[in-house]
């Protein structure tokens, strides 16, 4: 069963996320930010992880930066609310940095499914 990593700050996103990729058969860590988050990816390497970009302790865009430095990086899709902040546009900028997908919050569930598919296919 493929194993995703979801981290984001807001607990209501990480339930509905967590909640909505189980039902549809994954296996699923969180984290409150990126610093969590990178830790349970050393215990345990995941198979996709969805990160939020503005959390406090470690935000996304750092996140990205170190998993892509790994020998083996997962795919990761970035998410937002916050698309731009001081004007930079943070999903964009995600986007460079190495997320393969980014999605704008609200996230619809049937894009977030599809997405998920593509990078690493359909759930046993």
């Amino acid at each position: 069963m493929p194993c995703i990593l979801v981290i984001d700050d807001d607990l209501q996103v990480r339930a509905f996320l967590r909640e909505a990729l189980r039902q549809a058969g994954y296996e699923v860590l969180d984290a409150c930010n990126g610093s969590e988050g990178l830790r349970l990816h050393d215990q345990r390497p995941v198979d996709l992880v969805i990160t939020d970009i503005l959390m406090p302790e470690q935000e996304g865009l750092e996140t990205i930066r170190h998993l892509r430095r790994q020998d083996s990086p997962p795919p990761i899709i970035a998410i937002s609310g916050g698309m731009k902040k001081a004007g930079i546009d943070v999903l964009e900028m995600a986007s460079r940095l190495g997320a393969n997908k980014v999605l704008e919050k609200p996230i619809e569930l049937s894009t977030l499914l599809q997405t998920v598919e593509e990078l690493i296919g359909h759930a046993e």
